[in-house]
């Protein structure tokens, strides 16, 4: 590589280096953002007790929900179900689900669990109680009630599959048209480039054909047969509309791509210059078109589809997209080029080529990560946050790959002929194949990254398996869990145990007490903590605690767990107007 060379990567780098500070500064001082699909309000309300039985139980979101056969289920004391007929939106509005219940309901506690797809795509659960008449005592056995609430098993492996397999075809075929144009039209003529073509091509039709036959049972929570039951015929069938179309416009410009491919192989084998260099600039346009819609398909159903600032996330959502092809689809055709003596010129621009598309996917990767994540809290604590730091370490595992292709490179063009040529030549082809290795663990964790509900979209989710704090149990029942905190902040109040205590009431359920103390033992004053409920054996929740302030750093409300179970226990806590984290913790309930 020439000084010079040298001198303009390097403050490239630099550049990048300095807005990945910049962006990651703000990222650092930004607030969670508000939730997409969430509950606003419920009839009945949450922990409320009504004199006489409702007809119906409605739900409201703050965004308009699609409903699986399943969506909403109403479960009384003993785990029975009480709703009538199939969910559905309550007078026609999108944001609301309503069941009717049958008549003649006992009174006691009764359980509601609900679970919906948000606006985009996400399934998003959780459950509430209300009570007839006086709330009822614990019933183990209505835990029972709430099994196979879920996706089946295998559908949700064969969707997530597909997936994977339909953004791994995306960046080949997008990959390798780009390189043939840019880079090297002669090697449109190549067996092996045109198999990658076809290849990707295929690829990218099969799995949206499969996409569009799994997504009815994947979004319905069925398995892949039918079922028999006539109550049920509709369980395959898509209820988001708004995917299914986006699949089906996959493969219209599919079938555009595909003539495409024809006119591309034919027009760029002709001889002469002008008529190539014509037919390359006509195909290049053609080839951005479809590009850029067969992107679109998968940025107006994602994360960037739902929420703040929609008209500029889905557009950096499509470039993120096209230039993750453009430099991973090019990885695997410059690979293939190499074994069939790509000249060093397309592979200089090559370089050029993948040095803009990291600098496009830093770029828009971090105001993504910004809008989707929205805390350091969130990056570090949340299972999307921990997948995305895997996706930047499996990115800049490629740097560093690239740097070095980059560097064999310039000593390749020095040692054109001889066994040293050859040598240099087998070096970069081991160097680009670890880029491309790299590069496939990275699309499958964007896959994953596609199907987990952002922080600034997702309840706070807990893990079972995740060691609990202080457990005590007193002989009248009273459950204690010390659940340590840290928002993160430089404030007295960031740091110490929040003390749940929970006291059997007289008419079933809990009382619960919750202390916040700093380190030093001091009351905790903060403004916002919230307080909730999970069973995750069960699928349920979570249930909030309604809390009402009792002194500094104390606060009360009742808690309806009318299930059973080891229940997980989430304790929300903002110290100041930036700075905020949810700890958890685990106690058993009615064993």
């Amino acid at each position: 590589m020439t000084t010079g060379s040298t001198v303009r990567a390097h403050r490239i780098i630099g550049a990048l280096i300095a807005v990945l500070a910049a962006v990651l500064a703000v990222l650092g001082s930004a607030g969670t953002a508000s939730a997409h699909g969430s509950l606003v309000s419920t009839d009945p309300a949450q922990d409320s007790v009504l004199p006489r039985q409702p007809t119906a139980v409605t739900l409201t979101f703050d965004d308009g929900v699609t409903l699986p056969s399943a969506s909403l289920r109403v479960l009384d004391p003993e785990g029975e179900r009480v709703d009538t007929g199939a969910p559905a939106h309550a007078a026609d509005r999108a944001d609301t689900v309503r069941v009717p219940l049958r008549d003649g309901l006992a009174d006691g506690t009764y359980t509601v669990a609900w679970q919906v797809i948000s606006a985009d795509s996400h399934p998003v659960g959780g459950a509430f109680t209300f009570s007839i008449g006086a709330p009822s005592a614990v019933s183990a056995a209505s835990a029972e009630a709430l099994q196979g609430a879920g996706t089946d098993g295998v559908i949700s492996f064969l969707y997530g599959t597909t997936r994977g397999v339909a953004y791994a075809a995306f960046a080949l075929l997008t990959g390798a048209v780009a390189f043939v144009l840019i880079c090297w039209p002669a090697g449109v003529s190549v067996r092996r480039v045109q198999r990658l073509l076809v290849t990707g091509w295929i690829a990218l039709l099969g799995s949206t054909v499969v996409q569009m036959m799994l997504r009815g049972p994947y979004e319905q929570g069925n398995g892949i047969l039918p079922s028999q039951d006539p109550a049920s015929a509709q369980a395959h069938v898509p209820v988001d509309e708004r995917i299914y179309l986006a699949l089906a416009l996959r493969l219209v410009l599919l079938v555009a791509s595909g003539v495409f491919l024809v006119l591309l192989v034919g027009q760029l084998g002709q001889s002469g210059t002008e008529g190539p260099r014509r037919s390359r600039a006509r195909l290049g346009m053609a080839a951005a078109a479809l590009a850029v819609g067969l992107s679109a398909t998968w940025a107006m159903t994602n994360h960037s589809s739902e929420g703040a600032q929609v008209w500029l996330a889905v557009p950096v959502t499509v470039l993120h997209l096209l230039a993750m092809a453009v430099w991973l689809g090019g990885l695997a055709t410059l690979v293939a080029g190499l074994r069939q003596g790509v000249g060093g010129a397309a592979v200089e621009r090559f370089s050029v080529v993948a040095l803009v598309s990291v600098t496009v996917l830093v770029l828009t990767g971090l105001y993504r990560s910004w809008r989707e994540v929205g805390s350091w809290d969130a990056l570090f604590d949340t299972g999307y946050g921990q997948l995305l730091l895997v996706k930047i370490g499996c990115v800049i595992l490629m740097l560093a790959a690239a740097w070095v292709s980059r560097s064999l490179l310039a000593r390749l063009r020095g040692e054109v002929g001889g066994p040293e040529g050859e040598s240099a030549r087998a070096r970069l082809r081991r160097s680009v194949l670890a880029e491309s290795v790299v590069a496939v663990v990275v699309v499958g964790v964007t896959t994953l990254l596609t199907s987990t509900p952002p922080p600034r979209t997702a309840s706070e989710e807990v893990s079972a398996a995740a060691p609990g704090p202080a457990v005590s149990v007193a002989p009248d029942g009273t459950v204690t869990s010390a659940i340590p905190f840290d928002t993160g902040g430089g404030t007295s109040n960031a740091q110490g145990t929040a003390t749940a205590i929970l006291t059997p009431a007289t008419a079933g359920g809990y009382t619960v007490r919750l202390e916040l103390r700093e380190v030093g033992g001091a009351p905790a004053d903060v403004p916002e903590v919230q307080l909730a409920f999970t069973l995750p054996a069960r699928d349920l929740g979570p249930l909030e605690v309604p809390l009402r302030p009792d002194g500094t750093g104390v606060w009360t409300g009742p808690a309806r767990l009318a299930l059973a179970g080891e229940w997980t226990v989430s304790v929300t806590v903002r110290s100041s107007d930036t700075d905020q984290t949810t700890s958890t913790g685990r106690v058993t309930i009615g064993g």
